[in-house]
């Protein structure tokens, strides 16, 4: 998950390493789009992280659309935190 707050954006990225080769945009919004993400994530206790450079690049990636590979070493960077954060456990998150 990455939100920007300052720009009203929000960006939902799965990376299920069995099954997909890159990470995916599951979702991405502004506005009010980008609230119910964040309302949903932290429902879900999903893990989230603000990086506005970065979500106003993935913003322009079609949902369901793998990231592009100038964006792999950006993205691990950004998974690599959200796997050590320590509220990664909860509820599993609707299914896509």
């Amino acid at each position: 998950m990455n939100p920007d707050a300052s720009e009203g954006l929000a960006i939902a990225l799965r990376y299920r390493p069995d099954e997909d080769d890159t990470p995916i945009v599951l979702v991405s919004g502004r506005g009010e789009i980008a609230r119910e993400i964040l309302r949903l994530a932290a429902e879900y206790r999903i893990p989230v992280r603000s990086d506005p450079g970065l979500a106003s690049i993935l913003i322009r990636v079609p949902e369901g659309h793998p990231i592009p590979p100038e964006l792999y070493r950006s993205v691990a960077l950004l998974l690599a935190y959200l796997y050590r954060y320590p509220g990664q456990s909860g509820a599993s998150p609707p299914s896509r």
